[in-house]
C-alpha cells in the first residue's frame, strides 16, 4: 500500500454526506494530509445556508494537523467526493484553501496535491499559484 492509497483509505472513512440540520449538510467531501513528519490527518467538509460559515474538507485537515500536532507543513493531500481523484481538477483545493495552505506555511508551495489517483498524478501548490502575492511578506520576514 503506497501513501497515496493509505491517506484514501483514511480520509474515506469520513465520506458519508449527511444533514445535520435542516441548514447544515457535512460529509460530502473528505480529504487527508501528511505532514512533514509522516503522520496523517484528516478531515471532512461542513457547508451550510450561510456561505461565510462553510468549512472545506482540507482546512479542516490542516487544522487537525495544527491542533493535534503542532505542525504547518503539508507534504501531501488529497480530496474528493464519493471517489478518488481523476484528472480534469477533481480534489484540487478550492481557492480559500490554497491561500490558507500558502499562508500556513511558505514551504507548503511544494506540498503535492494528487491530481489522478489511478496513475498518481500530482500538482504542486506552487504550480497551482504561480505568482503568489505573500512572497515579499515572508521574504521580509526572514529578513528581520
Amino acid at each position: 500500500m503506497d501513501i497515496w492509497e493509505k491517506m484514501y483509505e483514511q480520509a474515506k472513512r469520513h465520506y458519508h454526506p449527511q444533514d445535520l440540520s435542516p441548514f447544515v449538510y457535512a460529509n460530502n467531501v473528505v480529504a487527508a494530509l501528511e505532514a512533514e513528519d509522516g503522520q496523517i490527518f484528516t478531515g471532512f467538509c461542513i457547508e451550510s445556508c450561510s456561505g461565510v460559515v462553510n468549512i472545506c474538507a482540507d482546512r479542516v485537515a490542516a487544522i487537525n494537523m495544527l491542533v493535534n500536532s503542532g505542525q504547518t507543513k503539508i507534504k501531501r493531500m488529497i480530496a474528493f467526493r464519493d471517489r478518488p481523484p481523476y484528472g480534469a481538477g477533481s480534489g484540487m483545493p478550492c481557492g480559500a484553501c490554497r491561500e490558507f495552505f500558502y499562508q500556513l506555511n511558505e514551504e507548503n508551495e511544494n506540498m503535492e496535491i494528487l491530481v489522478d489517483y489511478e496513475t498518481r498524478e500530482t500538482i504542486t501548490l506552487k504550480e497551482l499559484m504561480p505568482y503568489w502575492w505573500g512572497k515579499e511578506r515572508y521574504a521580509k520576514a526572514k529578513e528581520k
